[in-house]
């Protein structure tokens, strides 16, 4: 319950699929809980989306980068670094947006998930992200070079909240353990719009195989096409969800699938408790609600996305996820392969609650 001392902070995700925004879920909750206001910047996708999870909430309307991935998988890091003048254009944007509403909104504070323009200088602002070491898949030159530029970006921020955990053991690997960090470093822990949910909700595994699309377009929608196909002759239960409110129903479903264009809340979560098997892209968020709830996984890495690349291969050299390529993808190779894999549990479940002593020790000195 809001009081005359709530601090009212500004939470603002970035729209690259709905990720970054899921990851934000138990961020805004555990600002409601502490007594504060948190007001969401986004756009319309992730307005609905924030709605359905936490129905009467502040939100205020901001663009996001609208970054595409090409259809044409070898060219795809050339086509993200081509948009990198728009990406330049929107950071400048969001900070001149930022500057008309602050006061407006009366902001006590900002929390920015990797959105760069959303720093302040007289109203503490914080970014999170997971990727301090970006992967260009250029080399190590380029790579060193882009780092330089990131850790510029970051270093307008009056701190940088890496969303894994600090040492050996955990998430993203060289992604956000690079060799020096950014200057006021906070290791949060893991995040996970299933908090909570593990143990509490109904869902029991099943033979179910389960189709959990996200990320941009067109890569989005190439994925489902191929998978689509294929579902239609498995032999099984499918659950099959699309992953976009744009995304097409299909004309014919037939009986042992059942579609959905987008789940959230409790409603995927008893999905993919009661998934014997999961195909999804090897996205940050996606793989942080895989280990929350304990479910197998076959990952399948955005082509063109060096990030979700390097994800897949360090998670599957762990033995935490199976990892397959979208280009040659079959559906009966990839899944008695994965039924052949020697998973291993990574047993980080209690490392989703570290983020509640940060974000409640920052609000306090706000």
């Amino acid at each position: 319950m809001p009081t005359q001392t709530s601090r009212r902070i500004l939470i603002s995700p970035l729209d690259w699929g709905l990720g970054h925004t899921s990851r934000c879920i138990p961020i805004i909750g555990c600002i409601q809980s502490l007594g504060h206001i948190p007001v969401v910047a986004c756009n319309q996708s992730q307005r609905t989306f924030i709605e359905e999870t936490f129905g009467n909430i502040e939100i205020i309307h901001i663009d996001g980068y609208e970054v595409t991935y090409s259809k044409w998988n070898r060219f795809g890091q050339i086509g993200v670094l081509s948009q990198l003048s728009h990406i330049n254009k929107v950071i400048a944007y969001e900070h001149h947006w930022l500057e008309q509403h602050a006061e407006l909104l009366k902001l006590d504070g900002i929390i920015s998930d990797n959105r760069y323009g959303l720093f302040h200088t007289r109203i503490p602002s914080v970014i999170m992200t997971h990727q301090l070491q970006v992967q260009t898949g250029f080399g190590k030159f380029a790579d060193r070079t882009i780092q330089k530029q990131h850790y510029k970006y970051l270093d307008r921020f009056s701190a940088t909240w890496v969303v894994d955990l600090p040492g050996t053991i955990n998430l993203g690997g060289k992604l956000s353990h690079p060799g020096q960090l950014p200057s006021q470093t906070t290791y949060l822990g893991l995040l996970s719009q299933f908090e909570g949910f593990a143990g509490r909700v109904s869902g029991y595994a099943d033979d179910t195989l389960l189709i959990l699309l996200s990320g941009p377009e067109p890569q989005r929608t190439e994925l489902s096409n191929i998978l689509w196909q294929q579902v239609q002759h498995h032999d099984g239960k499918v659950v099959f969800v699309g992953g976009s409110d744009k995304a097409n129903t299909p004309a014919h479903i037939p009986s042992h699938i059942t579609y959905h264009k987008r789940l959230t809340g409790k409603a995927l979560a008893m999905t993919l408790q009661s998934a014997a098997m999961v195909i999804c892209r090897s996205g940050y968020s996606t793989i942080m609600d895989l280990v929350a709830l304990n479910r197998r996984a076959i990952l399948i890495p955005t082509p063109g996305q060096t990030e979700q690349s390097y994800l897949g291969k360090y998670l599957d050299q762990k033995k935490a996820f199976y990892l397959a390529k979208q280009n040659g993808f079959d559906l009966k190779t990839a899944l008695i392969e994965a039924g052949q894999f020697q998973y291993q549990s990574l047993l980080l479940q209690d490392a989703y609650l570290g983020y509640k002593s940060v974000l409640g020790n920052w609000i306090s000195c706000l």
